[in-house]
This record gives C-alpha cells, sequence and structure tokens, in this order.
C-alpha cells in the first residue's frame, strides 16, 4: 500500500489542475492513475453531494441556487439597446457544468474534429476524438466500433410520446432521416435526445463518472473545494504553481505541470491577471506582463438560440403542470419507487440536425424539441417557470457559428467577473442559420399530422415575418445556450492568436496547459459537454506521454 502523502499548501505537487469542473474531474481520475504521480484537484464550489444533482429534473433547482453556479451578466455587442442584459451561469461545483446542464449529450460531426486536424492540429483528428468517446460511454444501445459500452458515463435516450413522436413524423416528412440515435456518423436527421442519465434514471456527472469513490480514496489525489484559485505563479516564464483563497488558501507548488480547466469564461480571466494576455490590457488592470499573449480571451463563441415556442390545444400534449403543486408531488413519489417518469428525463425529447444555410451535405443548425412552454415577458430573457396554458417549444440554434466576441478581465481581482461580449449573430451565415431555422419549424408545426395538437405560434417570434423581423426578435429575445468556447484556442505556429500548441501547452511558456473547452478553435456542431469529456481523455493522454518523455 502506498504511503499517504501530507496534505496542504507548501508542499510540492505534480500535477495541479485549477478547476474541478467537467475537464478537470476527467483528468484527476486519468493523471492520478498512475500511483507515484501526486497529483491536486482545485473546485471554486463545494463537493457534488447534493441529491438533486443526481436527480435529473432537480435541474431546475441547482439552476436557482447560487451555492453552485456562477452567474455572469452580458451584453450581445451588437443587440438592441433597450434589451435588458442576459445572464450566463456556468456550474460552481465539484463536476463543475455536468453536473447542473441539460444533461444533453451529442458529440458533434467527424468533419469538425477533422478541420481541427486540417489546422495543422495533429492529434486532433476524428480517427484520434473518436475512440475517447466510445471510452467515455456506457451506452443503453448495443456497442459498436462507434459507440462505447462499459465506460463511466451512463448514456440513454429520452424516449418521446404522443406529440414528440409526431414531431418526428413531421419531421422525415419534410426530409429528415430517423435515427435511432443523434451520434450517429451522419448527423443529419431526427430522433430522440441522448442524454448523460444512467439506466436508473439518474444524472452522470464528469465526477460521478470519473471521481469514483475509489478514484476519490487515492493516496495520491487531493480534492479541495470551496477554494478559488486566484492566480498561476510564474518563476520567470515557467508556471510553478497557485494562489488561492478560501477554504484551502494558500499557494501550492507544481513540480512538474499547472492545468487550468476552469472553462471558456474563466481560465482567459486567470490567465490575465497572471500575466498572460494582451499585453495592453493587462498594463491597464495593473498586471504585471508575464506574456503577450494577444489571443487569450479572444474567439470566444457561443451558440445562440432563438426559442420557438408554440400554443397547444390539449393539456395532456403539454407538460406545463407536471412541474408544480400535486402533480410534481406526484412524479417525485413515481421517481422514488420507479426511478421513471417526468423527473427521471433531460428537459429536451427530440432533437433535429437540418441544413438550413447552404448545400454542404452537413447539418448546419440544431432543433431540440420539448412538451413545455415557459412564461416570459419581452425583453427579459429566459423567464421563470412554466406557462399557465399548454404549449410546446424548439430551441434552434447554429451549429459552427462564426459570430466571435471576446472574455477580458475588468481587475485583477480573482473573484471580479469579467466583460463577456458574445457579437451574437454578427456573421451573415448566422443570420441565415436563424432566418432557415424559424421557417422549418413553421413549416414543421403546419403539418397536417401536428394540426390537431398545435392552436398557433406564440409571441414574440409569431410576430416575425421577414428576414429582417426573424433576425430582430432572435437578437432581442434570443439567448445563450451555455455553450461557450474558444477563448484559448489551440493552433499553428503561424496562428498568432493561438493561445495553445497542438497539445494544449501555452505557447511561450513552461509547465503550463489548458485543458477545457476554450482550447477548441472552432465550435463543434453539439451541445459541448460529450466533447469536453473527450478533450480532456485526449488530453490526459498528451500529458501522461509529455511527462514519461521528460523522465526518459
Amino acid at each position: 500500500m502506498a504511503p499517504e502523502i501530507e496534505q496542504g499548501p507548501g508542499m510540492d505537487w505534480d500535477i495541479i489542475i485549477a478547476g474541478g469542473g467537467t475537464a478537470g474531474s476527467v483528468l484527476a481520475a486519468q493523471l492520478s492513475a498512475t500511483p507515484s504521480r501526486r497529483v491536486l484537484l482545485i473546485e471554486a464550489g463545494p463537493a457534488d453531494g447534493n441529491p438533486f444533482i443526481r436527480l435529473p429534473k432537480g435541474v431546475g433547482k441547482l439552476m436557482a441556487d447560487p451555492a453552485y453556479l456562477f452567474r455572469y451578466q452580458i451584453t450581445s455587442g451588437n443587440g438592441p439597446p433597450d434589451r435588458k442584459p442576459e445572464v450566463l451561469v456556468r456550474g460552481r461545483v465539484l463536476g463543475g457544468s455536468s453536473a447542473v446542464n441539460g444533461m444533453v449529450y451529442h458529440r458533434g460531426q467527424p468533419q469538425d474534429y477533422d478541420a481541427w486536424e486540417g489546422l495543422g492540429l495533429r492529434g486532433w483528428g476524428w480517427k484520434d476524438i473518436e475512440p475517447c468517446f466510445v471510452a467515455l460511454e456506457d451506452h443503453v444501445l448495443p456497442q459498436t466500433p462507434w459507440r462505447g459500452r462499459g465506460g463511466p458515463i451512463g448514456i440513454t435516450l429520452n424516449r418521446p410520446k404522443g406529440l414528440g413522436q409526431t414531431v418526428i413524423r413531421g419531421a422525415q416528412d419534410l426530409g429528415l432521416p430517423y435515427k435511432e440515435e443523434p451520434n450517429l456518423l451522419d448527423q443529419l436527421g431526427v430522433g430522440p435526445v441522448a442524454q448523460t442519465i444512467d439506466r436508473r434514471g439518474e444524472r452522470v456527472s464528469a465526477a460521478r463518472g470519473f471521481l469514483t469513490p475509489e478514484v476519490r480514496r487515492r493516496p495520491n489525489l487531493r480534492i479541495i473545494t470551496d477554494t478559488l484559485v486566484e492566480r498561476v505563479l510564474f518563476e520567470g516564464r515557467r508556471a510553478v504553481g497557485v494562489r488561492c483563497s478560501g477554504e484551502g488558501a494558500g499557494d501550492y507548488r507544481a513540480a512538474s505541470e499547472v492545468i487550468l480547466s476552469m472553462g471558456a469564461l474563466e481560465t482567459p480571466k486567470i490567465l490575465q491577471i497572471s500575466g498572460v494576455g494582451p499585453a495592453e490590457h493587462l498594463r491597464g488592470l495593473g498586471v504585471e506582463v508575464v506574456l503577450d499573449s494577444p489571443g487569450v480571451g479572444a474567439n470566444y463563441r457561443d451558440h445562440y438560440a432563438l426559442l420557438s415556442q408554440w400554443r397547444l390545444r390539449r393539456w395532456g400534449d403539454s407538460e406545463n403542470l407536471e412541474y408544480s403543486g400535486w402533480r410534481l408531488w406526484r412524479n417525485m413519489l413515481r421517481y422514488g419507487l420507479l426511478r421513471d417518469g417526468p423527473m427521471a428525463t433531460s428537459a429536451q425529447q427530440v432533437v433535429m440536425f437540418g441544413e438550413m444555410a447552404g448545400q454542404t451535405g452537413r447539418a448546419d443548425v440544431e432543433f431540440l424539441f420539448a412538451a413545455y412552454s415557459l412564461a416570459r415577458k419581452p425583453g427579459e430573457g429566459k423567464g421563470s417557470g412554466m406557462e399557465r396554458q399548454p404549449g410546446c417549444h424548439f430551441f434552434c440554434f447554429p451549429l459552427r457559428g462564426t459570430s466571435q466576441g471576446s472574455v477580458m478581465a475588468v481587475s485583477a481581482d480573482a473573484a471580479a467577473p469579467p466583460k463577456i461580449t458574445p457579437n451574437y449573430l454578427s456573421t451573415d451565415y448566422d443570420r441565415s442559420c436563424v432566418v432557415g431555422a424559424a421557417r422549418f419549424v413553421r413549416r414543421l408545426m403546419a403539418k397536417p399530422e401536428l394540426e390537431r395538437y398545435v392552436a398557433g405560434e406564440l409571441a414574440p417570434v409569431a410576430d416575425a415575418q421577414s428576414d429582417d423581423e426573424l433576425i430582430d426578435v432572435a437578437l432581442r429575445e434570443g439567448w445563450s445556450c451555455y455553450h461557450s468556447v474558444g477563448t484559448c484556442k489551440m493552433g499553428s505556429d503561424g496562428d498568432r492568436q493561438a493561445v495553445l500548441d497542438e497539445r494544449l501547452r501555452v505557447r511561450d511558456l513552461g509547465a503550463l496547459r489548458v485543458v477545457d473547452c476554450s482550447v477548441m478553435p472552432e465550435q463543434v456542431s453539439a451541445n459541448t459537454n460529450g466533447p469536453t469529456m473527450a478533450i480532456a481523455l485526449r488530453a490526459s493522454k498528451m500529458i501522461a506521454e509529455d511527462l514519461q518523455g521528460e523522465r526518459a
């Protein structure tokens, strides 16, 4: 049995992982599998013991609890001036956003990753990343060469009923092929949503899947929660540790590497206030420049959704009353006894991937359907709770949007949120995707087989008819899908905006890497939880190889 490792600030660890979210959980489990390697994982939020994390529909409770969330107020940068600022949230708990998200599990298209390889990023093509997805999965469907069984993340399907099945048939009539699950190699089509929910009806976050009780008991792994990483410590241009506040306050030193896994919003901010970023901006914050790296905080990408809502004729076709009053208690009892029913599924039932903007043969818009509608006031963002009339909705968003924004620190104080400027729908391509999506949903809901369900489209989208009106309502009433990526992108030697090399090392610095969704050079055609876990698995292998090479 290996000796117990001394704990606390002041000692050397081999690897320090700053951020215990989706990527950090994967990295900590993989890198601590070598008993002689001392690994420290630091998470800003609490441990993941809240029972609402495992309850799939507990997401509604968690998203209203600031103890488990980072909340960022953002302005679009190009939206109407009278729009109220949107609040963007990320997980602040062990497991990060995978513990509080909508549990949708999509991989993206093989072409997404082959495009990364085409940028000169060796080791990131589909042939390299597909095995990582397979290794992740414990899928409810049979194993294939491209689908996994026995992995740490349970994957089931949200089987649609009634209206959801009719939506699928209507989409088929409009030319989308039926898919038994969304992660087939050809993404175009319609079918049930894949979800990170296991066969027992429980959410499987990255922390639950990778940081199992056995992993958490490893003597060479220490997990610190409720501890904020304030900055990276450097000696010259080599990262040597991190400074923290909170329950684990102090300086922690890393003998081999510091890895930032704090997400596309916090990672660039921490780099900037540590002295790595656009030099002029850092000096304006009073931060001493360690490295002028203009790409830190640039290249911000996000999936931006138009919400198309529809009035239904009958209460029996809508879930709007299922999550309050006596029905909520009935559904909770059903979940407790049988682990099924509305509380055991993700929020979305049906996913469609369609080509709306061009003749490329690839899906460019994702549609997520659910049989409930949200109570909203114009200009007030997502709203709160369900409507008191029967309804349903579609989330529609460009998959590979080309609009770019930024994430910039506003203070040298690590507790201060950054300024986030997404510049949503600032390109013709993104706008054409949104217009095409809105019109496709209207064609779908006008199908004869849906007439017995649907009474009509709801304002404000219903009032928009021309392309310009649809763009205006999207900018005024749309919102982030919480899929922020790209702010510390990896890139080739000739790309001055590339913060990282192909092995996720911060260029021109020693012993510092980034492993989270900020490394993506472009968006993937998917919700980002699955790709982030796959990136972390791929990175853990690279890191282990590099560390072994250093010792050889």
